[in-house]
């Protein structure tokens, strides 16, 4: 069906399209993996709240890394290679998980396990400042701007149904076996580094570029205060990264406490949270074809304030599972019947924030600075994964689950009106919204997805 409608391509086209797909595909079923680690962290390997909250920080503290590799990445030409050494030095490391215990009984307590887990996934997440701004080159410099968006949403679609699929089918895997990971990311090892030796070979050709004439620290420094500059002077973009630092610390916050929820709050099963994880990704991929053509009709901060609301939905959602009774049994799955709302209003945010994470600041620049800027967003980003996700825990530890998720709804709500307040007093002109510089998507989900 995908390549029916991909008639019109160049070769180079094709050939990275067919690269980028095989990519996804296997990208799709990593994810679908990783959708779960933070519980099997919980559930089978008994680790502690801080422990996983700072697991969920490893994805995104590793791009404060980009401050610094954003300088080094343009200056190194054999990008294809560093990203194959990136591919074995990262992701042969879950072949270690292969010689961990199978028993709770060697994993109570503070066991060295558990910190040889978060070390395997650090290596993991490591690759990430390299891999993503790399998709980024690479694709553009491959598609035609005519064909980027609808070539990607079509890689992304896929990815996301494997992804679902993955998710579901190991969820049933660990409900059988608790340790079956100890098999499953060894196999993962050797696709990683397969999708990415994948990646590395969509058609590049380095451009000449004169020798730097500053030294490696000199263009960092240069670097850092390109992005300072960029936040002093365009203040819609400020005011839409600071509508974002608050809707981080809500999204951020919350995320390990919902882990912690479906552990100790509703004692669900491995397959119960496979379902509540990825149900909503059913409706994102219907919804994204609609969403994709309003991110483009009306203000970013507005679109972001949809996807921030729909949060605080579906966060209330959870908040009512502990007030409201009721729900059934369906083939091993616990659904409740106030957490149908969590799946759907969970699947516009999915829908939305995919694309406004994303894309989202290429709205606010030219073309020419889309790298840039994406670099402040992923960077910013990163800071405030530093505190955010261990603060959810605190609360949750303090005030338990209802205060913990109260306030994340606060800082989401907070985000929402920083984003209406700019949009009405520091309006985009059209011309800048309806030509986006699209940078490509960094991620299956999205960092704080």
């Amino acid at each position: 069906m995908i390549f029916s409608k991909i008639s019109g391509l160049k070769p180079k086209e094709k050939r990275t399209f067919s690269l980028h797909l095989s990519y996804s595909v296997i990208e799709g079923i990593l994810a679908g993996l990783i959708a779960l680690n933070e519980f099997v962290f919980v559930k089978s390997l008994l680790g502690s709240s801080y422990q996983v909250s700072i697991l969920f920080q490893f994805a995104t503290v590793v791009f404060i890394l980009l401050i610094f590799f954003n300088e080094f990445l343009r200056r190194i030409k054999d990008k294809k290679g560093l990203l194959r050494r990136t591919a074995i030095i990262t992701r042969l490391p879950l072949l270690l998980l292969f010689f961990f215990p199978r028993s709770p009984e060697q994993l109570t307590g503070d066991s060295v396990f558990h910190y040889i887990f978060l070390a395997i996934f650090l290596a993991y997440y490591l690759a990430n400042p390299v891999v993503f701004p790399s998709i980024n080159l690479f694709l553009k410099s491959a598609y035609t701007h005519e064909n980027f968006g609808r070539l990607y949403s079509y890689a992304t679609t896929v990815n996301k149904i494997v992804m679902m699929v993955t998710t579901f089918v190991y969820g049933w895997m660990l409900d059988a076996d608790n340790y079956i990971f100890v098999y499953v990311f060894p196999v993962a090892a050797i696709l990683g580094m397969f999708s990415i030796f994948l990646l590395s070979m969509i058609p590049y050709r380095e451009c000449n570029r004169p020798e730097p004439s500053q030294t490696l620290w000199q263009g960092i420094r240069q670097s850092i205060s390109q992005m300072s500059a960029v936040l002093r002077k365009n203040t819609p973009y400020r005011h839409f990264q600071s509508g974002f630092m608050f809707y981080g610390f809500g999204f951020m916050g919350s995320y390990t406490v919902i882990i912690l929820f479906f552990e100790y709050g509703l004692g669900l099963n491995y397959s119960s949270v496979a379902f509540y994880r990825n149900a909503y990704n059913i409706l994102a991929i219907a919804m994204l074809p609609f969403f994709g053509k309003l991110i483009g009709r009306i203000d970013p901060r507005r679109f972001a304030t949809i996807s921030f609301l729909s949060m605080v939905v579906f966060i209330f959602s959870l908040i009512m599972t502990r007030y409201v009774d009721g729900y059934a049994d369906i083939f091993g799955i616990r659904i409740y019947y106030t957490m149908l709302g969590y799946i759907f209003f969970h699947g516009i945010f999915a829908a939305t924030m995919s694309l406004i994470w994303s894309i989202g600041s290429a709205y606010f620049c030219a073309p020419s600075e889309a790298g840039i800027y994406q670099s402040i967003h992923l960077g910013l980003t990163a800071l405030r994964s530093l505190f955010a996700p261990l603060l959810g825990v605190l609360f949750y530890e303090l005030w338990g689950f209802t205060v913990a998720f109260s306030i994340a709804i606060a800082m989401l709500l907070t985000g929402s009106l920083i984003m209406l307040w700019s949009e009405k007093n520091y309006p985009l002109i059209k011309k800048e919204r309806t030509k986006p510089a699209v940078t490509s998507k960094t991620s299956d989900l999205p960092l704080e997805e």
